[in-house]
């Protein structure tokens, strides 16, 4: 490699870092306290919160790193741009794939690693994820619910407790099952248990209310009650796995007797296509950044900043894909959709990179964005001056 080619790239490397490292920690910060209930409420230790932590983290790696990518060849071709260096580049009769080879090799160790991460690193995690989650509510209510708080034990199924006492007995229950679509039950009881297998909640001077789909509600009062638990209980501890949980080899050959493939097998189809596709934006990013970006302008010229246009072009393409993976559940036509995207992509900005032409947005959008980036600065400027005088004063 070339001496100016390991400078563009070692640059274009700085800042790519620079810009994943404080998205990557923000967007797991937030996912991170998304879950913190799972071991607060259950009396988890910290260990179990730092395992958890770090088993959520490949799966927000693929999702940043095409992005950070556009940020940094953006922002790199601008800085080298305003300092002249592109002109210098041209002037000296360099060929441009100086500049777009070490970009593209980037890009595609980018894309090399975002294959691995989502074929084989996230499934594994999220398998360990759902082992926890499992292992954590496998005790149900002796354990996992908090004390005055509505929690759902399973789709359509909320229970409430007052007090926990010492023998897996309980105060003040509140259940309300909706799981039946024929009628809903509401149960209230003074106390209750948790009997030694974990099968069923023993409820004590209550009272229950049936209520039909018409609007008809019948009450029953009791002195005993048993509420069954077994259909939660009888796979307690074990995972249920996904089509986002399974590795790319069960994707492309998976087993006819898996009980969740049988159910959902269109899910599976939708995840193995999503996977082919993913992991190639890094490239398509970099070649829409490189002819948005790649060329010499003038400083007098009034435009729009490139990372701007760059990142509406990227978040635009992602969503599009993202739209038409979800929809292969129901349309298999959408495959063709999905895998068009990035191939279309890809050759138009092949193509303007070949042209030496400019790839930019139309007009009246750019005018208006420029319109509205501008209003913004200004009343930051102004923001920040009468903060400063206001400290002054």
């Amino acid at each position: 490699m070339k001496l100016l080619e390991t400078y563009i790239l070692r640059r274009v490397g700085q800042m790519f870092l620079v810009a994943l490292l404080p998205v990557l920690a923000i967007i797991w910060t937030t996912q991170v306290l998304q879950r913190i209930n799972l071991v607060t409420d259950s009396g988890q230790s910290i260990g179990s919160f730092a395992k958890l932590a770090t088993m959520i983290l490949p799966s927000i790696i693929p999702v940043v790193l095409p992005f950070a990518l556009v940020i940094a060849i953006t922002q790199t071709l601008t800085t080298m741009n305003n300092d002249s260096e592109l002109t210098v580049i041209d002037a000296a009769g360099a060929r441009r794939s100086v500049l777009i080879r070490p970009i593209l090799l980037l890009a595609a160790v980018v894309s090399v690693f975002s294959f691995f991460v989502d074929n084989v690193v996230e499934p594994r995690a999220k398998t360990v994820v759902r082992q926890m989650i499992a292992e954590t509510y496998a005790d149900l209510l002796s354990s996992v619910i908090e004390e005055k708080t509505f929690r759902k034990l399973d789709e359509g199924l909320y229970v409430q407790i007052s007090k926990r006492m010492a023998g897996r007995m309980l105060k003040g229950l509140f259940v309300a099952d909706e799981r039946d679509p024929a009628y809903e039950l509401i149960y209230y009881a003074k106390e209750g248990a948790v009997d030694d297998t974990g099968t069923t909640l023993i409820m004590h001077q209550g009272e229950v209310h049936r209520k039909t789909p018409d609007g008809n509600v019948s009450v029953i009062n009791f002195d005993s009650y048993s509420f069954d638990l077994s259909d939660m209980t009888e796979n307690r501890g074990q995972a249920t796995l996904r089509a986002s949980d399974r590795d790319l080899w069960f994707l492309i050959n998976p087993d006819p007797a898996d009980k969740d493939y049988t159910i959902r097998p269109q899910s599976y189809r939708a995840e193995l296509h999503r996977r082919l596709t993913d992991w190639i934006l890094p490239v398509v990013f970099a070649l829409f950044s490189l002819a948005i970006a790649g060329d010499a302008r003038s400083h007098r010229e009034a435009r729009l900043h490139p990372m701007v246009s760059a990142l509406a072009y990227a978040f635009a393409l992602r969503w599009a894909a993202f739209y038409a993976a979800n929809q292969i559940d129901t349309d298999p036509e959408y495959i063709v959709v999905l895998y068009a995207l990035p191939i279309v992509s890809s050759i138009v900005s092949i193509v303007f990179l070949g042209l030496h032409k400019r790839l930019a947005m139309p007009s009246f959008v750019r005018d208006r964005m420029s319109t509205f980036w501008r209003r913004m600065q200004e009343r930051l400027l102004a923001a920040t001056g009468r903060t400063g005088r206001d400290a002054a004063q």
